[in-house]
Parts: C-alpha cells; sequence; structure tokens
C-alpha cells in the first residue's frame, strides 16, 4: 500500500480508526499510555465550531439558526438528526468542519516533538481516504455483534439506532482492507493491553528505523 514519502524527521504519524462501538477510543487512551502523542478528531471536530468560531457562522449558514440551542451553542442532537438522514446535507456538513479540523490537526502535529509517535484518533479514516496522509494505519476490528452489544448496552442507544448508525459507516472489510496493523477487540481488557503494548513496540520500532534511514 502506499504512503507518503518519508520525511527527514523521525515523527511517526499513525491513523488510528475502527467502526462505532468497536473501542477506538480505548486503544487510543491505552496508545497514549504507552507514550504516544494523541489527535482526536472528534474532540477538534467539537472545538471549531465552539461558539464565536467561524466554523459555527458557517453551520448557521447553512443550517438556520434551528441548530443553535437557547445559548447559542451548537444543538448537536438537532443538527445529527438533519444530517444523519440526509447524505447530502450530511456532505456540506463535513465540508464546512473537515477542512477546518485538518488544519487544527497538522498544527498540533507540528507542534510535537520530532521523535513523537503521533496517533491521529480518525473514526471516519476509511469513509473519507485519509488512509495516505499518515504513515501507516491501525483498525480497531470488532464484530457486529460486540459493536451492536456495546452501543445499546454501553451508550444507551436503541437497536434500531445503533444498527443504522453502523450502516452508515464503512464495512468492516473496507476497513481491514486499508489497515497496516490490526487490533482485535472482541477480547477482555488485559488481552486488549497486552496487544496495544504489542503494537507499541512495533511503532517504536518503525520510528527508530526510519530515523535511522533518515540519517544515513
Amino acid at each position: 500500500m502506499s504512503r507518503t514519502p518519508p520525511r527527514l524527521l523521525s515523527m511517526l504519524t499513525v491513523g488510528l480508526t475502527g467502526g462505532i462501538g468497536a473501542g477506538k477510543s480505548e486503544v487510543s487512551r491505552l496508545l497514549v499510555e504507552c507514550g504516544a502523542v494523541l489527535i482526536d478528531a472528534d474532540r477538534i471536530a467539537r472545538e471549531v465550531v465552539e461558539p464565536g468560531t467561524p466554523g459555527l457562522a458557517a453551520v448557521v449558514d447553512a443550517f438556520g439558526e434551528e441548530v443553535l440551542t437557547a445559548d447559542g451553542s451548537l444543538d448537536r442532537p438537532r443538527l445529527g438528526s438533519i444530517v444523519f438522514a440526509d447524505p447530502d446535507k450530511r456532505a456540506v456538513l463535513n465540508s464546512i468542519v473537515h477542512p477546518l479540523v485538518g488544519v487544527r490537526s497538522r498544527e498540533l502535529e507540528q507542534a510535537a516533538a520530532e521523535d513523537s509517535v503521533v496517533v491521529h484518533d480518525v473514526p471516519l479514516l476509511t469513509e473519507n481516504g485519509l488512509a495516505p496522509l499518515y504513515d501507516l494505519v491501525i483498525v480497531v476490528d470488532a464484530s457486529a455483534e460486540t459493536q451492536l452489544a456495546r452501543l445499546v448496552g454501553r451508550r444507551g442507544m436503541s437497536e434500531e439506532d445503533a444498527r443504522a448508525r453502523m450502516a452508515a459507516q464503512a464495512t468492516r472489510e473496507q476497513r481491514r482492507e486499508i489497515a497496516d496493523i490490526v487490533i482485535d477487540n472482541d477480547v477482555p481488557l488485559d488481552e486488549l493491553e497486552r496487544r496495544v503494548k504489542e503494537v507499541w513496540a512495533e511503532l517504536v520500532r518503525r520510528a527508530r528505523t526510519s530515523r535511522e534511514s533518515a540519517q544515513e
């Protein structure tokens, strides 16, 4: 699989993704414990549409003031109900938010130490064709049954809502096709922790190899 050309620096950039309910957040937390620098696309997506931002102004221009709460912040459930049911409207929202997230993500990456392993937590990495932006891609994988059980049991979604959200994302097979490393999360937490530590050792090895190659 083609990737971006190696940089002269030893930083390793990793795209981390997985389907809703696969446990990607837990994996990102464990990678941070190991020493990774985390750039969370979901968190940034919230920041770029906070009150007073150009991002929020653009969203209101596109969808109207009915997507605002009484205090002027974004009514996420309301906006979600609008765009989730309409692919064209979802594309409009993405065209506003994604470029802003990309700019902020690059700023945070550039601020990291040159020898960092930088993990970009990107839920829709597969859907948006973003794999080439990273040195390698990690996919957190879980069965549909596991995803459904977590969404209903832990997040309180109805089964119908959970299945609809899963169906709106890339398939499990599509995510695995772009993966350089797959982390199976149909396992107990202690097994997941062991697997993440193995993956971290591999990331550190790749970063070291990249650094040594750049110095030759």
